[in-house]
């Protein structure tokens, strides 16, 4: 077991055991809990506890499901400083960062979807776009999945899975979450504000335990659909697993998020945004800034003030709120920003400037670094780091701006930076990205109505939204007649008659002269009147 002060990089993080996950705070080394592992040859049963619960569940109406949300938005606030707590022990980032980017984002999840699920999801008319279906109508219907499954990670441990857990049951699905095996404890917080909601028994459970085998129990018990936040390569596993069974799938996959400064920017803000958005969680987030592009007629300015901010920040153990930037959550994640960071040095890129260390450097602590005389062939250019390292890149034009930007697999979330907010609505159209904010950056995933997603191989499909919503449901469309009759103007029998009625029928949605639409209404009127209501003779 490691213990607090000693040295954790000697330890594995996290350690599964054939009975339990034990936690380990990265900041320190300690051991702070130990989760029981889940028996997987009772995955069956938990399945079918949550199909049972979720007909119960579905039920219910939208308000009966709206105030157990409300009730679970009573406990987080009544509890934001122990929750806030033990991310922090879990994760390694500070308090501050678990209070402003999981807690209050929960809080405002759980507001925001029990407002606004049944506007979103209820049953909305389809308009009949043409006279020939005079008879017609139509509905949309969003009918629930059944039984979801959440895989998520460890860099957000709470707010990630949380929102989706939110979505899932107001639209009236089961949930069955896999927490990362890092951060156990976060996954046992989000059981007790789960709780807090009474809902029926079985209707949301977890899975403690090796995500292989997890992922493998949900496919084996035909999930009705998978959202997984994480690795590229992960992600692509799980869709060609997800192939033998035809299981759908939301994938998150990460970023390598480009922020471009045009020469008209306010640099002070420009410089306090990069430093939140690159820095902020140790670096260990997919929509952070990862690459910073400047105009040349400001560089010089940017990366003098942006020196002097990242020189300003502190790393350490979270105290007494004395820190800025928290430790890395896992060694496997520190060792992967030494590698880009020891590679771009290689290849001649310059660190400028490091924040201070505070306190003990014992857990998986990595300086925030900002670096100049970069290359495109660095690894940490062309992937996603995943730590505190940001590169800053001149640009002279703004169409070199764009094509540097766009030059990634990855493009989950893109920012511009201008006093001109209708040349930075021009410009962000122009940015392959799920997500373009003029002026910020990374914090649109605290807004539960804003679309969170990204295109190429940051994944497939949104989360939080309208659009999160409807990835949680079926689209059911429904068709039925206002006025009985016996058969369509396209049923057997085909008679000579029937051509000249589909004919007329063309040339009165689409006539070639005022002459035409007049003689086609009054051959296809009786035509039709008389179709409805006649019977087909069999001789």
């Amino acid at each position: 077991m490691t213990t607090k002060g000693s040295d954790p990089m000697n330890a594995q993080h996290p350690i599964t055991s054939p009975g339990s996950t034990i936690a380990y705070n990265p900041a320190t080394g300690e051991e702070i809990g130990q989760i029981e592992n889940t028996d997987m040859t009772k995955v069956p049963q938990i399945f079918e506890q949550a199909r049972s619960a979720q007909k119960i569940w579905e039920a219910k109406s939208f308000s009966q499901r709206a105030a157990a949300i409300k009730k679970m938005r009573t406990y987080i606030v009544n509890h934001a400083e122990s929750l806030s707590e033990v991310i922090s022990q879990s994760n390694g980032k500070t308090r501050i960062d678990a209070l402003g980017t999981e807690v209050l984002p929960c809080t405002l999840a759980c507001d925001w979807y029990a407002k606004n699920a049944e506007k979103v999801l209820k049953e909305k008319k389809i308009p009949v776009d043409s006279l020939l279906f005079f008879n017609k109508k139509s509905v949309m219907q969003h009918k629930a999945l059944g039984v979801v499954g959440i895989i998520s990670p460890w860099n957000y441990p709470l707010s990630i899975p949380f929102g989706e857990i939110i979505m899932g049951l107001m639209a009236g699905n089961a949930v069955i979450l896999k927490v990362a095996a890092a951060t156990p404890l976060v996954g046992e917080a989000i059981n007790k504000i789960i709780a807090a909601g009474e809902l029926p028994t079985g209707l949301f459970q977890q899975i403690v335990g090796s995500g292989g085998a997890v992922s493998k129990s949900f496919f084996e018990n035909n999930i009705d659909k998978i959202f997984f936040t994480g690795s590229v390569g992960v992600g692509k596993q799980l869709m060609s697993e997800a192939a033998e069974t035809l299981t759908p799938l939301s994938l998150e996959l990460g970023g390598n998020d480009p922020m471009i400064v045009l020469a008209d920017a306010d640099l002070e803000r420009a410089t306090n945004g990069a430093a939140w958005a690159g820095f902020q969680n140790a670096g260990q987030s997919c929509g952070g800034v990862e690459r910073v592009y400047v105009h040349a007629s400001v560089y010089d300015d940017f990366v003098e003030l942006m020196a002097k901010k990242t020189r300003a920040l502190r790393h350490g153990v979270d105290e007494s709120h004395n820190v800025d930037i928290g430790c890395l959550t896992t060694k496997s994640q520190l060792n992967t920003v030494k590698e880009h960071l020891e590679d771009a040095l290689a290849k001649g890129a310059k660190i400028v400037a490091q924040s201070q260390p505070v306190g003990p450097q014992n857990g998986y602590f990595h300086p925030a670094t900002l670096l100049t005389n970069t290359t495109d062939d660095m690894l940490f250019i062309r992937d996603e780091t995943f730590g505190p390292l940001i590169p800053v890149i001149k640009f002279s034009t703004e169409e070199e701006a764009i094509a540097l930007a766009n030059d990634s697999h990855l493009a989950l979330t893109s920012s511009v930076w201008t006093k001109n907010a209708k040349k930075g609505r021009a410009f962000a159209a122009k940015l392959e990205s799920g997500v373009t904010t003029i002026n910020d950056h990374l914090y649109t995933h605290g807004l539960s109505e804003m679309p969170w997603g990204g295109w190429k191989h940051s994944g497939l499909g949104r989360t939080h939204g309208p659009e999160g919503l409807l990835e949680m449901t079926h689209a059911k469309a429904v068709n039925w007649d206002i006025l009985p009759s016996k058969r369509n103007l396209w049923w057997y029998p085909f008679t000579d008659a029937s051509y000249e009625g589909l004919l007329n029928a063309q040339r009165f949605v689409y006539p070639r002269s005022k002459k035409e639409l007049v003689t086609s209404a009054a051959k296809l009127t009786p035509f039709l009147v008389g179709k409805m209501f006649s019977k087909w003779k069999v001789k």
